[in-house]
């Protein structure tokens, strides 16, 4: 039985006493921290927090693999009254710079090889400690207790992965991530027992939220860097692991590996963010895994998740994104600013309490993206213009059509691209695909696509499938094959590294 809230302390900072003492909370390659050690070792890290930077809501930063470190600043920095910016461990020097200079952090912590790479101006921004020097420093320091921080207070800056442009930070509080680990926790239907492979990367947000959940239900969290993806497949079995994470990427790369029953048989649950999945990855991953539940989700980190998919209609609609989450208000709005009828087109907005405070410093992007909800709206309030088009069928589950900003006009008709992605996986000829629209002086855009083969890569075949499945103007017009599909520091596919790389394919 996880332990009550005392209304006199920061739910959030209160998550290291939610599970039994004696409990496992967070197993490292070397030591296990039950909850009694993770409640103590969080103070620890939160006094020397205090100890280097004193001031209310100053930025702390850290970019480094998954360790003891970055598993216990999240909790830590809000203890401390700070703010934590968790830097993907991905990330090269220009991206960190950035983050480095805009959030305004005093201080960083990273490991030796990573610091090294800085140049002095970089330095100049924030105190360095490596990892190890922190570890050492925090052993003998009294725990600084759980703190009284203000729901709305900022807790956390998670920077975007830059792949549009400078990243830019999401600005999320105490009430923010409190209530997603709630919500998560509740709609997964985590228990005690439930021993969680953390495999996104912190920086992510729902990579951070695999540790928040997990403590809120009284769970395990295992974290892991893996190199190669059947790294995965030994932690399950090593661990006991009967929860992952993950994005379609490497749930393709996973179920092309051989799993031993009785290591498969180990998972409760699957869950997908970061993209959308295709029919016949859910039929690989059913088959794979048939004893474990799979959600489908939809989410934005300027709002933490908006949707998930029941797992009892994953077979019947593998590509809905389900309903709201707890906490979330979905709202489906046409190009007339009225809700969308069942079936109509229209962008998503998420209103209700997971909506974020906005970018950090970047009023003008703030107020692009962050704007009242419509007057329809049940919750009210600041609600977060997704630019993502979706339409809602008649049994009331959401369905993603593409991004505004990413739909191609070719002939005159919009087309989406998960449409074209999706009829080229489902041709059984391609294991992963992104389309993408290049000017063309007839057609306004053409349709490229750029694709790994499941086999031989034959683009007669694909093309003579696809024009069998798709109207003539929703057929690629050329075909770029791939050995493999360039990801972003969190895993998705990199649509504009693609394109980047297209259009100088194009050029030459």
């Amino acid at each position: 039985m996880s332990a009550p809230l005392d209304a006199t302390v920061c739910p959030l900072d209160h998550l290291p006493l939610r599970g039994l003492a004696d409990a496992p909370a967070l197993v490292l390659r070397h030591a296990t921290l039950t909850y009694s050690d993770l409640d103590r070792r969080v103070g620890q890290l939160a006094a020397w927090l205090k100890r280097k930077v004193s001031g209310k809501g100053e930025r702390i930063a850290t970019w480094a693999s998954k360790g003891e470190l970055t598993c216990l600043m999240p909790l830590a920095a809000v203890r401390a009254g700070l703010v934590h910016v968790p830097i993907n461990p991905l990330l090269k020097r220009a991206q960190v710079a950035h983050i480095l200079a805009d959030s305004g952090a005093k201080l960083l912590v990273a490991n030796k090889a990573r610091l090294d790479t800085l140049e002095p101006d970089d330095r100049a921004v924030a105190v360095i400690f490596d990892e190890g020097e922190v570890i050492f420093e925090i052993n003998d320091l009294n725990p600084l207790s759980p703190s009284n921080c203000e729901d709305q207070d900022l807790a956390a800056i998670l920077y975007t992965s830059g792949s549009t442009g400078r990243p830019k930070g999401v600005m999320l509080s105490n009430a923010n991530l409190w209530l997603g680990a709630v919500s998560v926790a509740h709609y997964l239907r985590l228990a005690p027992d439930d021993r969680v492979l953390a495999v996104l990367p912190f920086a992510f947000d729902y990579g951070q939220n695999q540790l928040l959940s997990a403590w809120f239900t009284g769970g395990t969290v295992i974290p892991l860097d893996y190199l190669m993806p059947r790294d995965v497949v030994k932690a399950v079995d090593r661990h006991a692991v009967t929860t992952i994470a993950a994005v379609p990427p490497l749930w393709l790369q996973l179920v092309e590996l051989p799993w031993p029953s009785e290591v498969a048989g180990k998972l409760r649950r699957l869950t997908n963010s970061g993209g959308a999945l295709t029919p016949s990855l859910v039929r690989a991953l059913r088959a794979t895994f048939p004893q474990a539940d799979l959600y489908a989700m939809y989410g934005l980190t300027e709002a933490f998740r908006s949707t998930y998919l029941d797992p009892a209609l994953v077979d019947e609609h593998p590509t809905s994104i389900g309903k709201a989450i707890p906490f979330a208000e979905i709202i489906v709005v046409n190009d007339d600013g009225r809700e969308a009828a069942p079936d109509e087109e229209g962008e998503l907005v998420h209103a209700g309490p997971l909506v974020a405070q906005g970018y950090w410093q970047d009023a003008e992007r703030t107020a692009e993206r962050f704007k009242p909800a419509p007057p329809f709206s049940k919750l009210g309030g600041m609600a977060v213009w997704s630019g993502d088009r979706v339409r809602r069928d008649a049994q009331g589950l959401l369905h993603f059509v593409g991004r505004r900003d990413a739909m191609i006009k070719t002939s005159g008709n919009r087309v989406s691209p998960q449409e074209v992605e999706e009829a080229a996986v489902a041709t059984g000829l391609v294991a992963e695909a992104v389309a993408l629209g290049v000017p063309d002086p007839q057609l306004g855009q053409a349709i490229h696509l750029v694709a790994r083969a499941t086999g031989e890569a034959d683009t007669a075949a694909l093309i003579a499938a696809l024009t069998r499945a798709l109207p003539n103007f929703m057929v690629p017009r050329h075909v770029h094959w791939r050995q493999a599909m360039p990801v972003s520091p969190n895993g998705k596919l990199d649509r504009v590294a693609l394109a980047a790389e297209l259009a100088q394919e194009l050029r030459v």
